[in-house]
């Protein structure tokens, strides 16, 4: 895997598209740019695709009333004190979904998948430190009803987040 942060090593990879979306081009570059920068004015985004402001802030209104988009600031969680990153296998006896909705609670936790395979949840945590990140697994996270086993992957690095995909 190359990193896609060091200039020498990128490739000239297109995002993936999604293919049945029902978005039409405009939403869809409308998301594009978003993607680039969150903070673009519905006025430069306007000029760019030949639109009129109000059409612009209707239709990102609507993309994020229908679930298709959230604006938010995304977070280096290095620089906001959180050193340690990893991601926990969990197998679950017993109820998936009740076990998901209790990790919810935590939030040390920032996203809860259900999967299919090896695990029956992965879920992405943060912590200060390794204590912080042992006491989370040992007394939070293990402690729920239902969780049988847990496996930590710890991230050693952050090698590439990307958030320019789906619309190209």
């Amino acid at each position: 895997m190359k990193n896609l942060t060091d200039d020498t090593a990128q490739e000239s990879v297109t995002p993936p598209v999604a293919e049945a979306t029902g978005l039409d081009d405009t939403n869809k570059k409308i998301i594009s740019l978003l993607q680039k920068n969150g903070r673009r004015s519905y006025v430069s985004i306007a000029k760019e695709i030949g639109l009129s402001e109000a059409a612009v802030r209707l239709r990102v209104q609507r993309l994020t009333d229908d679930g298709v988009i959230q604006i938010v600031a995304v977070t280096n969680p290095m620089e906001m004190g959180f050193h340690r990153q990893a991601m926990v296998g969990i197998t679950v006896n017993g109820d998936i979904e009740q076990v998901a909705r209790d990790l919810r609670k935590i939030s040390q936790i920032d996203y809860i998948i259900i999967t299919a395979g090896r695990f029956d949840i992965l879920a992405e945590v943060f912590a200060s430190d390794d204590e912080a990140l042992l006491r989370l697994v040992n007394r939070s996270i293990r402690r729920i009803d239902g969780i049988g086993h847990t496996e930590l992957f710890t991230y050693m690095r952050l090698e590439s987040q990307r958030y320019d995909w789906g619309v190209a």
